[in-house]
């Protein structure tokens, strides 16, 4: 199976949305193969939620994750430093499980890592059978990009621009900041984030739902009256 078939995933318990950045620290070796392959030929990949299923001994991916952008990477020791920023939303069509299970797991016992310290990356890749199509230590699937059209009416971006603005005036004030200037501090962020574009709804969203199944349905949610309706929830009980 040739790389261009598949998109490359990186499961954990996290979710990021279309347009947001977030920040990523890499040192396990199956992450830190995904991010030599991504840089090496400038491919993005897919940032997904676990899930109880496995793959080969590792916890697999949620249906719906986001296709992200390596932005900016830095490396500190054995430990990367990645800056993402959420792109395109995919649904999974076909999970490809890693070459290798867990260390966890008996076959892989001799590789154990000792006081926290990982086997290097070509001790461990020696330990791939040679049969097979797919040869990565990094989970891996066959994705449908969904391009959504989502649209809010006028009355619908005044109300989550007025709750928005109680919840950054509220910000405001817990960080002091002077009265003189707390309207026009909070119109500078309200016109950063909301633009009545495509990604509006993203944005909002981004940053005012830290809950993670909160933002997993924000993110598998189809119709735009469905997330506007559980932004505005959050919004008022935020309020």
């Amino acid at each position: 199976m040739s790389g261009d078939d598949v998109l490359p995933l990186f499961v954990l318990p996290m979710v990021i949305l279309p347009g947001e950045i977030q920040q990523l620290r890499i040192f396990e070796p199956r992450y830190r193969q995904m991010l030599d392959d991504c840089l090496l030929d400038s491919k993005s990949f897919g940032l997904v939620c676990d899930d109880d299923e496995e793959f080969n001994g590792w916890r697999g991916p949620r249906p719906f994750g986001c296709e992200v952008e390596i932005i900016h990477h830095e490396t500190m020791g054995s430990n990367h430093f990645v800056e993402i920023l959420g792109t395109r939303k995919f649904q999974i069509d076909k999970v490809i499980e890693p070459a290798l299970p867990p260390f966890s797991d008996q076959s892989m016992a001799e590789l154990m890592p000792e006081a926290g310290i990982y086997p290097d990356l070509e001790t461990i890749l020696e330990q791939i059978p040679e049969e097979g199509n797919y040869h990565k230590l990094y989970l891996a699937a066959k994705v449908n990009f969904l391009e959504n059209e989502f649209t809010i009416t006028d009355e619908q971006l005044e109300q989550l621009t007025s709750a928005l603005k109680s919840v950054i005036k509220t910000i405001g004030n817990n960080m002091n900041v002077d009265n003189e200037i707390l309207d026009e501090w909070v119109d500078s962020r309200i016109a950063m984030i909301v633009k009545n574009d495509n990604d509006t709804l993203y944005s909002i969203a981004a940053m005012t739902i830290s809950d993670l199944e909160k933002k997993y349905q924000i993110l598998s949610q189809s119709e735009s009256q469905e997330i506007y309706d559980e932004i505005i929830t959050n919004l008022t009980n935020i309020v």
